[in-house]
């Protein structure tokens, strides 16, 4: 049974994304054991300890110039507290760019990255039929 380092900025969740009622063992010791700890908790803890580059409440349009600068920097991004690849912000700007102007205010009325996941949601149903 490996330990989870519990998210920093998240008490509610583990650094991997675990819930935390879903965590059977916390790792307590600073620094963690290697190798009694998980994986995925050591390597994304820096990023998660790392502040917001970017933060948006729901509604805001300029979540969208932020997601254009990640794609022209070429360069993750940390938007209200979840790491943003190049390739998600990207895929969320190509729906984005193809949407009306009544589905873009919907899609606005989300959390950001509840936003970025429907975009990549649509993105996967669209693409994925064909072979």
């Amino acid at each position: 049974m490996t330990g989870h380092l519990r998210h920093p900025r998240d008490p509610r969740q583990a650094v991997c994304g675990l819930p935390a009622d879903t965590v059977t063992r916390w790792e307590t010791q600073d620094p963690p054991h290697t190798e009694r700890t998980c994986e995925d908790c050591l390597t994304l803890l820096p990023d998660a300890a790392r502040r917001d580059d970017y933060t948006h409440p729901p509604g805001d349009a300029t979540l969208i110039e932020s997601l254009r600068r990640i794609v022209a920097e070429r360069q993750h991004a940390k938007i209200d507290g979840v790491l943003v690849d190049l390739w998600s912000a990207s895929v969320t700007l190509a729906i984005w760019d193809r949407l009306t102007a009544k589905h873009r205010q919907r899609l606005l009325t989300l959390p950001s990255h509840e936003l970025i996941l429907r975009c990549v949601a649509i993105y996967t149903h669209v693409t994925g039929g064909r072979r």
